[in-house]
């Protein structure tokens, strides 16, 4: 079913041009449909924050579920922005005040960009900490997304993560590990994720810490894990909801990142991503990168116009399924909320009646 587009926040627009569904407010409101309010608490940078919010709307709004959604952004103030950035909160982000006395149904958390290696050094760890403790008690399901899963398994966990000493950057194959589990129901048991990570949480850390591994990659670790109790915290640790282009604007980034000497090295290709008509355009670019910059001049204009057409998504269907999969259960159990009470019918482990 549709998003609502409950604010004028310009990412719906975009959806719509893009052929999404989205439901004006006023006719929302007439329909006897029932409501799922999903946050998502964006933590990404002012370069990403628009786009993060499009891939997580975009994602929610082609569940088939049979409700209406609004999902709420918000953000941390402790997070550094820009003033368009900043400006872009003010006027369509709602308050972690306004959503604490609102409530939510579910939430997801991105990732963001730290400095340091240390995340409890971080200006948003505090604040983080109080909207993860909050959901854990008040929200049926929260979605925790790479950093967020770094976070939530330092702190909740004691597990803290391990620096790769590279940058974990491509597509990686994936197999379901545990086909039993509702979240990956329907799903094929091995598809694509894309990675784009410096530091990871091992197998052995998530099964330490009594949680169950789903999915995993025999290159990228573990994909997606779940708390104990089935599905109050989901981890994800790749990210499914990343548009087509996602990985080559990184790379793009990291070009330009090296072309004006904010890193020493020319960036290597994305693992998986390019195919080999691709990189051989790229390796003659590079060419022509390293020459202007021997030379002093203008970076030449990257080739994203031969790029982008040969560039493949393989992992989006199964992203879809997964979340499809994740806010069914959020409505299952929304609904068994609102007819018995949780404590006196409903086995927290198993609130679905799902574990065989």
């Amino acid at each position: 079913m549709p998003l609502v587009a409950h604010t004028d926040l310009p990412t719906f627009d975009r959806l719509k041009q893009e052929g999404e569904t989205i439901l004006p407010r006023d006719y929302a409101q007439k329909q006897e449909i029932r409501e799922l309010h999903i946050g998502l608490l964006n933590m990404m940078p002012d370069s990403a924050l628009s786009a993060t919010e499009r891939q997580f709307f975009r994602l929610i709004g082609e569940s088939n579920q049979i409700a209406q959604f609004y999902v709420h952004p918000f953000t941390l103030s402790e997070l550094q922005r820009d003033e368009q950035g900043q400006a872009h909160v003010d006027q369509f982000y709602e308050s972690f005040d306004d959503i604490k006395q609102q409530g939510l149904d579910a939430l997801i958390i991105t990732g963001a960009n730290v400095q340091g290696p240390e995340l409890s050094e971080q200006p948003f760890w505090k604040p983080l900490i109080e909207v993860i403790d909050w959901a854990y008690d008040n929200v049926t399901s929260t979605l925790c997304s790479c950093l967020a899963t770094h976070a939530v398994m330092e702190f909740r966990y004691q597990q803290k993560r391990r620096p790769l000493g590279f940058k974990r950057w491509g597509v990686y194959s994936h197999q379901v590990v545990d086909r039993t589990h509702p979240l990956v129901a329907g799903v094929n048991t091995r598809f694509d994720v894309p990675h784009s990570r410096f530091n990871q949480i091992d197998r052995h850390q998530f099964e330490d810490a009594g949680l169950k591994v789903l999915v995993e990659s025999e290159q990228a670790g573990v994909h997606l894990a779940v708390s104990e109790d089935l599905f109050r915290i989901v981890f994800f640790q790749g990210h499914p909801e990343y548009d087509i282009i996602s990985l080559q604007k990184e790379y793009k980034r990291e070009v330009v990142n090296f072309f004006n000497n904010k890193r020493d090295d020319y960036p290597p290709l994305v693992d998986n991503y390019f195919n080999l008509q691709v990189e051989a355009i790229l390796s003659e670019y590079r060419q022509h990168v390293l020459q202007a910059k021997r030379a002093n001049l203008a970076m030449p204009p990257f080739p994203e116009q031969l790029i982008s057409p040969c560039l493949d998504n393989t992992w989006h269907d199964t992203a879809e399924a997964v979340i499809n999969n994740w806010i069914g259960m959020v409505y299952q159990l929304t609904n068994i909320d609102r007819r018995i009470p949780f404590n006196e019918s409903v086995n927290p482990a198993d609130p679905l009646g799902l574990i065989k």
